[in-house]
């Protein structure tokens, strides 16, 4: 009895196909199956019509098929065929089948000669074929033919070599005998994929329409031209024969006779042949299935695993159960919950290396935007003079003063904090826009259930608001507290006597500071033209004095160093193309900052990467560029010459800042504590105590958990495509792969063909090359399709060794300019 799971494996192959292109799986799971190869008119077509018996294929002049045909053959008693389109649909008239390929086509490409590389599924069962599957792949032509796209030969070869650069394709390439072999496109495209031989099968057409005194002897024995796999010639129908409906069976009939009777092909005619090559085929077919089996599995159990946890979930959940729609409900708010903490407090399972996290952004914003805010309002120093300068002297009014007025320090200084409302309500603001991206990032898994996902949406942004503007009324009490009385009795304030003596303390500390490293980095100098050697990226290093540029991380070769007197910071707009941040530094003396350009533009990868600088520089001292708009007198100083007048603005300037720099450090640690107290910890509690009460206070319980179409859809497809997956291994798991097989042949100088890369050179058909060795013929086959005993002890056979190489590329050509019509 011989080994009848060897004679399923392709009916199992076309099962998997089946059931893995409904469940839409196809796409990565590649089945191993024969494509047929060949130009056009080679006689791709009357091979496959041989080998079922019937004419089903469409016929005519140009490019009949423009669509792959899978075609799986399948011993039945019964014959007939199926589509996979109209799987319900079973065709026993082949007229008609012939029709829907060609409605399908047509439903694809349209009317005219278009191609498309969605293939047609068309299912044979008949009691007089072999088990086969079979890809027909569009004819290789030459020229655009009525409408046709310029570059349509460049598309059908990307067609084709989606298919064979496969390794679980074998390759069928078919030439007819009455043109020069070295010129077969089949066979350079094949050697493009399979450079080796070990997928590529030859087969000859149109034996009996060679010139009277030629014949094909050597090529058909592989000693002219050699093949691995050698070639295989058969003898279908002509023209004549096709327009006046000969019998296929008449037809093979009169190939046997041909080959036996021809003188040149009579000794090898039990190795030619159609009814040959559909054996050779089946053979070598189910001996690919067989090798490749182990791969197809670990593939489909790989892709189970990855569905398992899901159509889990999937199967218990049953849309009509109100427990269970409580149940999940409960389930998704607390996930939310879980979720929102772990993105704010940074303790996710999976720690994100590609960008910063809602929690670390907001933690950026409590400690570089909003020190970066307060730097800019203490920047502007002439504008702090002039301004204590009008005070004093509004203060004396018509008298001339002899004291520093104290109101003149109380007015400014309230000023200075009146400011403060700006940068704290935008503080505020970019935290509360962080926060609402978290909401949404986390609300996002719920999109399976509409309603609910809306209902979360506007309950939780309503509590960030509401938050916001308990928030922003703190704020503003916190800022009304500090007007509300100036404490000069504070322990930092230097007060009047002790300004010159922290002054001058104030002086050395910053001596000793000077050589201190502020940062380090690489930065790119891009305003640099290319005759200059262009924008190129250096180690840069910021102290308290200079900033200095390396030609590495080493810091052995230094470029240059530029002190930092005098020097502002502006920003530099980012241009539409560009993927860098770029900031400039100038001198606000219009002195040339490195050699003879006036700025220093510098580039860094990132947004967080340059507000990073910008803190250091600010904290070198670099401050950013201001537009000094004074709406009375239209921002020109004004200076006086008077000293005592300079002193006290000298005086009151210095306890300005020194009050101030309590005022600043006070808002640094009081407003991340108050927008973390009032905002980010208030959200966080809201959601983990309170949200699932409010959607439950909407009495919506059963809407809110209604299905979208699409999560219909998709659980659908989950669970389908995990249901496909199991029969597919468990079809496979029944499986022996205990079997006869024919031997690998060893290999040839197939030198000869030329890939597809390089034009063929014309050859006239006399030309023949010398010096060949003789090669291995083709495999021989008994007559009798009956199964050997197995090969080894274990019943199982070792697939072939084969020397490594790397997968095969598909080669892309850029296509023919398309010629302008007039």
């Amino acid at each position: 009895m011989g080994n009848r799971g060897m004679e399923d494996l392709i009916p199992l192959v076309n099962r998997l196909q089946d059931a893995l292109s409904s469940a839409g799986h196809t796409s990565s799971l590649n089945l191993p199956q024969i494509a047929v190869v060949g130009g056009q008119s080679a006689g791709k077509s009357s091979v496959l019509e041989n080998f079922v018996g019937r004419d089903f294929l469409p016929r005519g002049a140009g490019i009949i098929t423009r669509r792959p045909l899978i075609l799986q053959l399948l011993t039945a008693d019964m014959e007939y065929g199926e589509f996979l389109h109209c799987k319900e649909k079973k065709f026993t008239n082949f007229d008609r089948i012939r029709d829907e390929i060609e409605a399908e086509t047509r439903r694809l490409t349209g009317s005219n000669k278009g191609i498309s590389p969605v293939p047609i599924n068309l299912c044979i069962h008949s009691p007089h074929v072999l088990n086969l599957t079979l890809v027909d792949l569009p004819g290789i032509t030459k020229v655009p033919v009525g409408d046709q796209p310029a570059d349509i030969e460049y598309q059908i070869r990307d067609m084709i070599m989606q298919f064979i650069c496969k390794e679980n394709c074998l390759i069928l390439a078919v030439t007819p005998a009455n043109m020069d072999l070295a010129n077969s496109d089949a066979l350079k495209l094949a050697k493009d994929v399979d450079p080796q031989g070990l997928r590529t099968i030859g087969v000859i057409t149109k034996l009996d329409l060679m010139d009277a005194g030629t014949d094909a002897r050597e090529i058909l024995e592989n000693r002219l031209l050699p093949l691995r796999r050698g070639y295989i010639g058969v003898v279908n129908r002509s023209q004549k024969d096709i327009e006046g409906k000969k019998d296929i069976k008449e037809a093979l009939l009169a190939e046997q006779k041909f080959f036996l009777s021809h003188l040149a092909y009579k000794h090898m005619a039990d190795r030619m042949g159609t009814l040959y090559l559909q054996r050779v085929l089946n053979q070598q077919l189910t001996n690919h299935i067989r090798d490749t089996l182990p791969a197809v599995r670990s593939h489909l159990q790989d892709q189970l695993l990855a569905l398992n946890r899901e159509a889990e979930e999937y199967q218990q959940f049953s849309p009509d159960d109100p427990a269970r729609r409580t149940k999940t409900l409960l389930q998704l708010v607390q996930r939310l919950s879980v979720d929102f903490e772990k993105v704010i407090e940074g303790t996710g399972d999976e720690v994100d290396t590609v960008s910063l996290s809602a929690g670390a952004r907001i933690n950026r914003i409590f400690h570089v935007h909003l020190p970066y805010e307060l730097v800019k309002l203490e920047s502007d120093e002439k504008k702090l003079r002039r301004e204590i300068n009008y005070a004093i002297r509004n203060i004396h009014g018509v008298r001339t003063g002899l004291f520093t007025p104290n109101m003149a320090f109380e007015a400014i200084v309230k000023k200075q904090i009146s400011r403060l409302k700006g940068p704290c309500f935008k503080f505020v603001d970019l935290v509360r826009q962080e926060l609402t991206k978290t909401v949404y990032q986390c609300i996002n898994k719920l999109n399976a259930f509409p309603k609910l996902r809306e209902e979360t949406e506007r309950i939780v942004t309503t509590a960030i608001r509401e938050q916001e503007s308990r928030c922003r009324d703190q704020v503003l009490l916190l800022i009304d507290i500090q007007l509300a009385y100036v404490n000069t009795k504070h322990e930092d304030f230097i007060g009047f006597t002790n300004a010159q003596r922290t002054n001058n303390q104030n002086n050395q500390k910053t001596v000793t500071a000077v050589h201190q490293v502020i940062r380090k980095g690489w930065l790119t100098i891009s305003n640099i033209g290319i005759m200059k050697g262009g924008a190129r990226g250096y180690w840069f290093i910021l102290t308290a004095e200079s900033l200095s540029w390396y030609k590495d991380e080493e810091e052995k070769e230094k470029k240059y160093m530029l002190p930092l007197d005098n020097l502002k910071l502006r920003d530099v707009e980012k241009s539409f193309m560009s993927r860098e941040f770029v900031f400039a530094l100038f001198n606000t003396e219009h002195r040339n900052v490195y050699k003879d350009y006036r700025s220093l533009d510098l580039a860094c990868s990132s947004q967080d990467e340059l507000d990073s600088w910008k803190a250091s520089l600010l904290q070198a001292g670099v401050y950013p560029e201001r537009v000094n708009v004074d709406e009375n007198e239209n921002g020109a100083p004004e200076y006086f010459s008077d000293p005592q007048l300079e002193r006290q603005v000298e005086t009151i300037r210095s306890l300005v800042e020194s009050y101030m720099s309590i005022i600043y450090k006070t808002v640094k640690d009081l407003m991340p504590k108050t927008v973390m107290h009032m905002m980010v910890n208030s959200v966080r509690e809201f959601i983990s105590s309170e949200l699932l009460a409010q959607l439950y206070a909407l009495g919506e319980g059963a809407a809110l958990m209604d299905e979208s179409a699409e999560q219909q859809q998709h659980r659908q497809e989950v669970l389908r495509k995990h249901t496909a997956l199991k029969e597919a291994l468990s079809v496979i798991g029944q499986i022996s792969t205990s079997t006869c097989t024919t031997p690998l042949p060893p290999p040839v100088d197939s030198s000869w063909i030329k890939t597809s890369s390089v034009a063929p050179q014309k050859s006239s058909s006399s030309s023949r090359p010398g010096g060949r060795g003789v090669a291995p013929s083709a495999p021989r086959l008994p007559p009798h399709a009956g199964p050997l005993a197995p090969t080894g002890t274990d019943g199982l056979r070792k697939p072939q060794s084969q020397p490594h190489r790397p997968p095969p590329s598909v080669p892309r050509r850029s296509p023919p300019a398309i010629p302008n019509t007039k």
